[in-house]
């Protein structure tokens, strides 16, 4: 008597049409989804149909396949159909184009011993229209599939009409079905799915996620209640005791058995837990998803999984706690933005020096200072509320750079000074003609000009400051007395002196002899013999200049023009006046014919009228006197008388 009140309760929660079940359902006994990921192509497990496989997403008429989608099939008159019934693009379903006869769509047969007596079980299967209400006119076939349930030996035990399955202006997936409960001596039966209808246009379907599987009265489970049944949350590492309540609809006097299934590892029965509630204690809780549900079944029937229904799963997702990596040093200069990044939570806590706590991640300062640097704690917490240890980072803030630089200085031209700059750690110093290096804080510097240098001082380049600094060069002295010249005795010349330089105080010529203004830079110059000038120029800041020029006197050359080698010892030599100054010189004698008589160079003794130790007769003779200092040369005659 309570079985069949049982089954009656069951029946009170079946849908009113009495196609599907929309009680508790059971673990499948058949079960087609027809896979996912690889095509399996024609292999249908257990099952089979009349219908032939062809490898292509748009089959003929009396052909099947397994596919993942369907495209532009037959001029587009079958929609085009991206996934299958769960919504799975990489889930497959079975395509069929039927035959111009009725024929049979599926069949499977359960194994042997799988079912339960007096347990009701539903037959349903996700079926839709491939066909496009325009297509065929307007009056294409539509599908019609009787669901049939029988003995192995052909008795059918229900039967279900779907009736005209109409087309769709979209795709529309719908569970189709029935439901029957098992005589006492009937464990194993037949399901099929036959096509009522004729071929032609028309009458093209896609069937996904056929199931067989017990159903029963509808079973409510929670925490604490029946009907509080949202997931519960719960951190690594931490305890917590639940109380799962039930209450099974209709009457009678079920039997009760709870499972757990904790990480997809399956579900599996908890001994000795056969009530309508279940205590669970969790301890030092392990990341994972623990599940936990109520079996329920008529009697001895609970002792097998395939005579239950269940409820559905309580869930208890234990969060692991956040990870979050170790945040990197931060060096910030004075002034800019400090930038801090947390990762691995889904909210953050920072705390740090001289500010209140944030939840702002990153966490963004702008215009630190040198009060901002030290050490910032983060806690990181999941969606949840699970907290990480936290997590430290250390800033350095470098101060902002002030740049100092030495006073302007004066040098003489040559000379070499110090620069010196402060206040930071790298150094660039413009420009860098005149040092000695351009990157560090004291070069020597050695312009030859006037220069303002700029040096640019920075930290870690981050911020910098520049200022300048002018070294004047003052032009040292420069004396220059002028070319060497050449003189006659008793002539006087120009000496050609000029200067430059800065701050000049005097100029003057030093010996004064013969000078007419010793402290022009362009005196006259009448010396009597050979002489050395020296130019002086004196600076008031850079010292003096010195410049040497060597005046040439050659004494005036005096050339008589009559002698008489007559050994009376009167004037019996040519005694030419000054001519032995110029010991290079070169003196030649020729005779009317302009036949040479006498040569001689330099002229340390005179002539004494003779060609070769004989006397000349006396006569006119002409001489030339080359004295070899790039003067005119001297020629002229003169009258030998004896």
């Amino acid at each position: 008597m309570k079985i069949f009140l049982f089954a009656i309760c069951i029946l009170f929660f079946l849908d009113a049409n009495g196609q599907t079940c929309t009680g508790s359902l059971g673990d499948a006994v058949i079960k087609q989804d027809f896979g996912s990921g690889t095509n399996p192509g024609p292999a249908l497990g257990s099952a089979f149909t009349n219908y032939q496989f062809l490898g292509a997403d748009c089959p003929n008429d009396g052909y099947y396949t397994i596919a993942n989608s369907t495209n532009n099939c037959f001029g587009s008159s079958w929609h085009s159909i991206t996934q299958d019934h769960t919504g799975n693009a990489n889930g497959y379903m079975m395509v069929i184009n039927a035959s111009n006869e009725p024929g049979i769509f599926y069949v499977q047969k359960t194994n042997a011993g799988a079912l339960c007596p007096n347990t009701t079980y539903e037959f349903a299967a996700w079926i839709t229209n491939l066909i496009i209400p325009s297509a065929c006119g307007g009056t294409s076939i539509r599908p019609n599939i009787t669901f049939s349930i029988e003995t192995a030996s052909g008795t059918i035990l229900k039967t279900y009409n779907t009736g005209d399955i109409p087309p769709t202006s979209t795709v529309q997936w719908k569970q189709y079905g029935t439901f029957f409960t098992t005589p006492a001596n009937v464990t194993d039966v037949v399901v099929k799915m036959v096509n009522n209808s004729t071929g032609g246009c028309g009458n093209d379907l896609a069937l996904d996620d056929i199931t067989f599987r017990p159903c029963g009265p509808i079973i409510q489970t929670g925490f604490g209640s029946a009907i509080t049944s949202a997931d519960r949350q719960l951190c690594q590492g931490n305890n917590a005791t639940y109380t799962l309540k039930s209450q099974v609809a209709g009457s009678g006097s079920p039997a009760y058995q709870w499972q757990s299934n904790n990480n997809g590892n399956g579900w599996i029965d908890i001994a000795g837990q056969n009530t309508d509630s279940l205590t669970v204690n969790i301890v030092n809780a392990v990341p994972g998803l623990y599940q936990y549900r109520l079996g329920v079944a008529n009697g001895s029937n609970i002792s097998s999984v395939q005579c239950r229904v269940y409820s559905s799963p309580l869930n208890v997702n234990v969060n692991p706690l956040p990870v979050v990596p170790p945040i990197a040093p931060q060096t910030v200069c004075e002034s800019y933005t400090l930038t801090l990044t947390a990762s691995g939570g889904a909210s953050y806590i920072w705390s740090g020096p001289n500010m209140a706590s944030s939840t702002q991640n990153p966490l963004i300062i702008n215009n630190v200072t040198p009060a901002n640097a030290g050490n910032y704690t983060v806690q990181a917490m999941s969606a949840y509320g699970c907290s990480a240890a936290p997590v430290q980072a250390t800033v350095t803030v470098i101060p902002k750079v002030v740049a100092v630089v030495s006073s302007p200085v004066t040098v003489c031209t040559g000379e070499s000074t110090t620069l010196s700059a402060s206040g930071g750690l790298y150094y660039k110093w413009t420009p860098s003609t005149g040092l000695d290096h351009d990157d560090i804080p004291n070069p020597v510097a050695t312009p030859l000009q006037t220069t303002t240098y700029s040096v640019n001082v920075s930290n870690d380049g981050c911020n910098d400051d520049t200022k300048s600094v002018t070294v004047t060069v003052l032009q040292s002295p420069f004396a220059s007395a002028g070319s060497n010249k050449v003189i006659f005795e008793g002539q006087g010349v120009k000496l050609n002196g000029t200067m430059k330089g800065d701050s000049i105080t005097s100029i003057y010529w030093t010996p004064t002899i013969g000078l007419d203004n010793p402290a022009s830079l362009t005196p006259i110059a009448s010396p009597t013999d050979d002489i050395t000038y020296t130019l002086n120029i004196t600076s008031r800041s850079c010292g003096t200049a010195a410049s040497p020029v060597f005046v040439r006197v050659y004494k005036k050359i005096k050339v008589p023009n009559t002698f008489s080698p007559n050994n009376d010892g009167v004037n019996d030599y040519w005694n030419i006046e000054a001519l032995i100054t110029y010991p290079a010189s070169l003196l030649t004698v020729y005779d009317r014919y302009g036949q040479k008589v006498y040569q001689s160079t330099g002229y340390a003794k005179p002539w004494d009228g003779t060609n070769n130790g004989k006397p000349l007769p006396d006569g006119t003779y002409y001489y030339v006197i080359d004295l070899k200092n790039k003067t005119p040369k001297i020629a002229g005659w003169v009258l030998v008388v004896r």
